[in-house]
């Protein structure tokens, strides 16, 4: 179950930083490094959820 653990917080993770994101595009005066780094960060952390969905698929199967 931990990895189930760690799924919903990584998907609690990228919900945060999607919002961020939103948030961000909507001022105008935010800096556009400040948005690619919320969009790298946001990817990042769905690359790890997919990891860990294939890894738990993997180890039910």
């Amino acid at each position: 179950m931990a990895i189930q653990a760690h799924l919903v917080e990584l998907e609690r993770k990228h919900k945060v930083l999607e919002n961020e994101l939103h948030e961000a595009l909507l001022h105008l005066s935010t800096d556009d490094l400040e948005i690619a780094e919320l969009k790298r960060r946001k990817l990042l952390v769905k690359d790890q959820i997919e990891r860990l969905r294939q890894q738990s698929g993997e180890t039910l199967h």
